[in-house]
């Protein structure tokens, strides 16, 4: 019997709010209970949290519906799989205002910057609709190259996650979870920092939209191979879950048996307004061709 009770490290009360529990007062609580050390672990278990981040729950600057309740629910089954799971790993959406897909890098022919959502297009920027304020000829190069390639079209996203400031921070309450498996279990957490190049966009964990140079990470990948399951879960279900699915799925797609391992926690991650359908019907793809399963936390036992 576990001694610590689940309430002692989440208050689901204070879920997208500053905790008010330090990484001390987690440190004693870890000292109470005693778990084997994940290293002992026989069955290895890979649980991969992306962007459970502040600026993406419900009053976030760019809050996703429903996500309060995932984190409520990936908390719990982090709590219930202490002792299964051995490795976290985490990725922190991390900008600067001056990107691509921010309002600051565009501005129509009287100056004006693009509100957010809009989006832009090669024939705008052909046209004069929209220009960059800078490095016009890489802007333009970047959303041909999507266009291109038949990925997302380029986004005007309200500014999030930037670099330093509390909205880019892990969730209060699911980094207290996270940090307490690490003490109590002694594993170390992947934390996994993306979005910074300026000139891309970068949904997935593993690389950007589009790069003129290779920045795949190609040392995540490889290290999946070492995992019995591969858990996921994240916001936004819509972008950067399913894109990191995607990316995983497209390296491995002529490994089955790397994806049978991967598990998506449905209830644990909800779709930015506008793409649920979409999304839906991209997650039956992978689960109907790729071998990928898609759960529930409440009913999926490791």
């Amino acid at each position: 019997m576990r001694k610590i009770k689940f309430e002692e490290i989440v208050d689901v009360s204070k879920i997208g709010s500053k905790s008010t529990k330090g990484l001390n007062e987690l440190m004693i609580l870890a000292n109470k209970d005693k778990v084997t050390p994940s290293r002992e672990d026989v069955e290895k278990v890979l649980f991969i949290g992306i962007d459970f981040q502040v600026d993406f729950m419900e009053n976030g600057e760019l809050g996703v519906p429903n996500s309060h309740k995932d984190v409520e629910r990936i908390t719990r089954f982090l709590y219930q799989n202490l002792e299964k799971i051995t490795t976290i790993a985490l990725s922190l959406d991390t900008h600067e205002l001056h990107q691509l897909f921010h309002a600051s890098w565009w501005v129509d022919a009287k100056g004006n910057h693009p509100a957010p959502f809009t989006v832009i297009t090669r024939e705008d920027v052909e046209l004069g609709k929209w220009k960059a304020v800078e490095k016009q000829n890489e802007s333009l190069a970047y959303i041909v190259q999507l266009e291109r390639l038949g990925k997302k079209q380029l986004l005007i996203w309200p500014y999030h996650c930037i670099e330093g400031t509390f909205g880019a921070a892990l969730e209060g309450q699911f980094s207290n979870m996270v940090h307490f498996h690490s003490l109590i279990r002694q594993s170390r957490i992947q934390k996994i920092v993306k979005g910074q190049d300026p000139l891309s966009e970068m949904y997935g964990i593993i690389k950007p939209e589009y790069a003129e140079a290779d920045g795949t990470n190609y040392v995540f990948l490889h290290s999946l191979l070492a995992y019995d399951k591969i858990v996921i879960a994240g916001e936004a279900k819509s972008h950067c879950v399913l894109e990191s699915v995607r990316q995983i799925v497209d390296y491995y797609v002529d490994e089955p048996e790397l994806l049978s391992k991967i598990y998506l926690l449905d209830d644990c991650m909800s779709p930015i307004p506008g793409f649920e359908d979409s999304t839906e019907h991209a997650c039956k793809e992978l689960q109907n061709h790729m071998g990928i399963h898609i759960v529930k936390s409440t009913e999926f036992k490791l």
